[in-house]
């Protein structure tokens, strides 16, 4: 059983190519018509590497393969960034399957299968029910920036009693405020300027500061957590001052350039700096249903599944005027 569907493709000259892909369903496999797709700065990354790009997908299955059992023809569901795992490894059977030793992730193991586009074929364990009454276009984003901070927010010790400090507020971190205030939490903004001071309310921030490194925050009481969600390129040795004594800071943007980690003043208070990426399966599926539950929606933009529309979409993000979230939508 094989299935031919349209795809976008990133090129060595960083412009958006449409293109067919012909696939052969697997027995564990499901085809996946996609009709909405988030929009990611990883997707920036491998512009230029001429594989099919996306990995916030939304859509509706067609076909199933011969042991699929989880699903069924018709369901909707959402796809992320890790298309393939085992489901026998320990650490799929201990709920930490992000970590699979046999995992295949978007951009690592299949230039042909992306969110950009007008379907996919992915394993079915990977993929993720969405509750009714949830618009598509609103779970997209979940896949990838809802899961990131999530996990954080679920899987790290995080309490309702905690004062939970986001850095930056775009993609992940406007998601993280309303998870996070969602959850019960006292969530403190730290941006570098005030323009977004009345948004960071609406999404349910309780404290708003404005933060340079090398500045003090007078009167700050320190947050127990502070998730990262801006610039990769971090002053460590800034953040002490933010933290309450054994508090956690997440680093949930990546860069390749090694950062200087102040050792001495973390071990003095204690500081952790925890390491958090992927979702797992588990993460992804209570959080869309915590999010249907209290009725938390990403803040986006709208564009074509077009290559027209990609090309917009990645334009918007690159200038960064992307508010916050980009989904690209089948027509």
């Amino acid at each position: 059983m094989s299935v031919t569907f349209e795809v976008f493709r990133g090129s060595k000259e960083g412009k958006i190519v449409a293109d067919k892909t012909t696939r052969t369903i697997q027995s564990n496999e499901v085809y996946i018509e996609t009709s909405h797709s988030g929009l990611c700065g990883t997707d920036e990354h491998y512009l230029h590497s001429g594989q099919v790009l996306g990995h916030e997908g939304v859509g509706v299955i067609r076909q199933i393969g011969g042991d699929v059992t989880n699903v069924k023809v018709g369901e909707r569901v959402g796809f992320g960034y890790t298309h393939y795992v085992c489901g026998t490894c320990e650490k799929c059977l201990t709920g930490w399957d992000q970590y699979c030793e046999n995992k295949k992730e978007y951009g690592t193991s299949d230039h042909d299968l992306g969110s950009f586009g007008q379907g996919v074929v992915w394993d079915s364990k990977c993929v993720i029910p969405i509750p009714d009454g949830y618009k598509s276009s609103d779970a997209a984003p979940l896949m990838c920036a809802g899961g990131t901070v999530w996990t954080v927010l679920s899987e790290y010790g995080v309490k309702s009693t905690d004062r939970v400090g986001v850095m930056g507020i775009g993609g992940l971190g406007h998601l993280a405020i309303k998870l996070a205030a969602a959850m019960g939490c006292h969530v403190v903004v730290f941006s570098s300027s005030e323009a977004k001071r009345e948004e960071a309310f609406s999404f349910g921030a309780s404290e708003y500061h404005v933060f340079k490194a090398g500045e003090e925050i007078p009167n700050l009481k320190p947050v127990n957590h502070l998730l990262l969600c801006g610039s990769a390129s971090v002053d460590y040795a800034s953040l002490i001052p933010l933290m309450d004594i054994h508090g956690s800071i997440y680093p949930l943007t990546v860069d390749l350039a090694p950062s200087p980690v102040p050792l001495l003043f973390l071990n003095l208070k204690g500081v952790r700096i925890q390491g958090s990426l992927v979702a797992s399966r588990h993460s992804l599926r209570s959080l869309v249903q915590f999010a249907a539950k209290k009725n938390i929606t990403p803040t986006t933009m709208e564009f074509p599944l077009t290559a027209d529309g990609v090309e917009e979409a990645m334009e918007t993000l690159r200038n960064g005027k992307m508010r916050y979230r980009g989904v690209l939508v089948r027509q």
